[in-house]
């Protein structure tokens, strides 16, 4: 691992977390092994203090789905934002401060970035958010929310523009196909306002940065042939050793889809299978897979920089891993640290698009992603679909004494001792 202290350029950090739609209760107080922004906290990170520039959290399935359609994440979002900045100042090297940058939630899917004030805090601007639904009819149930700023140069120059996007996407083995489909939704419909021009939209790609991370439920696809496919007990044998799983990781469905280019283009992953499958746990557990689903790296960070080659990444990964301890979902939350590269000279800088109206660096790949000229519709139609749903559904849990199959019981009841009583009088008269 490369010692922080030699690197020059922007040190990131990047965390997910599904916390299985428990609300408050969805994350232990202590998140030191999760969010400590110091690479000296555990034993697997560089001994050199070194306090991250940008911190980015993200969560998926938030909350309990009937008060996310209702939009009642507010509290939620203030919690978790005190409980992260604690933390991560808390065991900063040297107490740095960090602000909030922005944050986003969209029904259960929020991401929270900060910057550490002593540095590029200083220097942010342009701050904007995003949001897009790609469950049935456009919902919130799967979708990504985003955060996108600009960061000016120490001499009041242009700079860059970072883009964080935490996205779920659809789930279960199957469904391979749909989630592609819901990252070409995202990719064109978590659109953001041209800092020139705001009227004209612009994707995910027209950065300078771009992280995408959350539960992006790519499975582990096991061929019917293979002699680990119906046996999981030797399965989970396999995965807990490197080498199991470095050989196992070629049946990892974003792997391959990504060598096809059909998903994530341009953007680069840390080794993923240097630790263990983050899906699925048993509940209360530290190491114990569900029987039910076939163990997956279901929780992913990817990245991109205009630096990059067609097949380089210039982005330096420190750290990227799961943290076990976290027993009260079936995911584990995952980290990594990232260092960007400093600004190239301006030499260089002739080959890299350029925007033209804000003189920022863009992404390779920025010409090749256009907005969906409907995206405002399908968004807008998703958001007003789900808080119809979500309104029913909890006053289905309210009637149900917080349980909307006994709410749904108590109505059907209800009607029919209502339709029962009148009738009983109509015959009495």
């Amino acid at each position: 691992m490369p010692d922080a202290s030699s690197l020059k350029g922007t040190v990131v950090q990047i965390a997910s977390y599904n916390t299985n739609l428990q609300g408050d209760l969805g994350v232990p107080q202590d998140l030191v092994d999760w969010l400590s922004p110091t690479l000296t906290v555990s034993n697997f990170l560089s001994r050199t203090p070194n306090a991250p520039d940008i911190v980015a959290v993200g969560f998926q399935e938030l909350l309990p789905l009937h008060l996310g359609f209702c939009g009642l994440s507010k509290s939620v979002i203030k919690n978790r934002d005190a409980l992260i900045r604690s933390q991560v100042e808390a065991h900063a090297p040297n107490r740095e401060g960090y602000s909030l940058v922005a944050h986003e939630v969209f029904v259960g899917v929020a991401i929270l970035v900060y910057a550490r004030d002593s540095g590029i805090g200083r220097r942010v601007c342009d701050v904007q958010t995003s949001w897009t639904g790609c469950g049935p009819a456009w919902m919130g149930n799967k979708g990504a929310v985003g955060v996108r700023f600009r960061v000016k140069e120490a001499d009041g120059g242009a700079g860059e523009v970072f883009t964080f996007v935490n996205a779920h996407l659809t789930a279960h083995a199957h469904n391979l196909r749909q989630r592609i489909k819901d990252w070409n939704h995202i990719s064109t419909s978590l659109l953001f306002p041209s800092p020139a021009n705001p009227k004209k939209s612009t994707t995910i790609y027209a950065s300078s940065h771009l992280f995408f991370l959350g539960d992006l439920n790519f499975r582990l696809d096991i061929p019917t042939a293979h002699p680990l496919r119906s046996d999981l007990v030797r399965l989970n044998q396999h995965l807990s050793t490197g080498e199991g799983r470095a050989e196992l990781k070629e049946y990892d469905q974003l792997l391959i889809e990504r060598r096809k280019g059909t998903i994530f283009q341009g953007m680069s992953e840390a080794e993923f299978w240097q630790f263990k499958c983050s899906y699925k746990f048993k509940i209360g557990t530290v190491d114990q897979y569900s029987t039910k689903r076939t163990p997956s790296w279901t929780d992913r960070i990817l990245y991109a920089t205009y630096t990059d080659s067609p097949d380089t990444s210039k982005v330096i990964p420190l750290l990227y891993t799961s943290i076990p301890s976290y027993t009260t979902s079936d995911h584990k939350p995952i980290v990594a640290l990232l260092i960007i590269p400093p600004p190239i000279s301006p030499d260089d800088a002739a080959a890299v698009p350029i925007d033209a109206s804000a003189s920022v660096p863009l992404l390779r790949h920025s010409s090749q992603f256009k907005p969906d000229a409907y995206a405002n519709l399908k968004r807008y139609t998703g958001k007003v679909v789900g808080r119809i749903i979500g309104v029913i559904w909890f006053v289905f849990v309210l009637l149900g004494f917080g349980n909307a199959a006994l709410g749904v019981s108590n109505v059907i009841f209800g009607t029919g001792a209502l339709a029962w009583w009148r009738k009983r009088n109509v015959d009495a008269v």
